[in-house]
């Protein structure tokens, strides 16, 4: 019996500028990110009966005809509307993740950056599986500024440090939508369960 590919059936497209791009899919470590991601928002979301969230795989429609796929999606209940009956998402999410790949980078960095930002996401986070860092980018008056790069440093890059140096680093990530919400970043790094 032939096994049949459901992604060569389906493939997996976003569309920019009115083109049609295939999406690769993730690989492990990707993945475990958004699987991390995912639970610690998801439950506080759940626990607060606040917001809803999306994992990979979930269309985004954009008013400039744009459709994206992020790597996760958070809609807060003040913007359920975007929901369309619970089929597709229509406008835009209040807090988009893209976890870096090699072959979606460039484009997380640049082109879906701007559009995040010309659409109205309140919040978006670049996460570099590689550096270890989590980028986040907040929406003020149309446009998106750098809130923090943060970083999980290893024991040898720590030792490097002074005091003040010490002092400064940051091991939570704030979720800016979700009052009181921070995510370690030593818990978005971890390999597995």
């Amino acid at each position: 019996m032939e096994v049949i590919n459901e992604r060569e059936l389906y493939p997996s497209y976003e569309i920019i500028g009115g083109e049609k791009i295939m999406s690769p899919a993730a690989n492990l470590t990707h993945s475990d990110i958004i699987g991390r991601l995912y639970l610690f928002i998801g439950n506080y979301l759940m626990e607060k009966k606040c917001g809803y969230i999306y994992p990979d795989d979930v269309d985004v429609h954009f008013s400039d005809g744009t459709l994206f796929k992020p790597d996760l999606v958070v809609v807060l209940k003040s913007n359920e509307k975007i929901l369309a009956g619970r089929k597709n998402i229509y406008g835009a999410p209040d807090m988009v993740v893209e976890v870096l790949s090699h072959s979606t980078r460039k484009k997380d960095l640049t082109i879906k950056k701007d559009i995040y930002e010309a659409q109205g996401v309140r919040e978006y986070w670049i996460v570099d599986p590689w550096a270890k860092s989590v980028t986040v980018y907040l929406l003020r008056d149309g446009k998106y500024f750098l809130d923090d790069v943060y970083i999980l440093l290893g024991e040898k890059d720590l030792e490097l440090l002074d005091e003040a140096e010490k002092a400064e680093v940051k091991s939570e990530i704030p979720v800016s939508i979700l009052e009181g919400l921070a995510i370690p970043i030593e818990f978005v790094f971890s390999w597995g369960y």
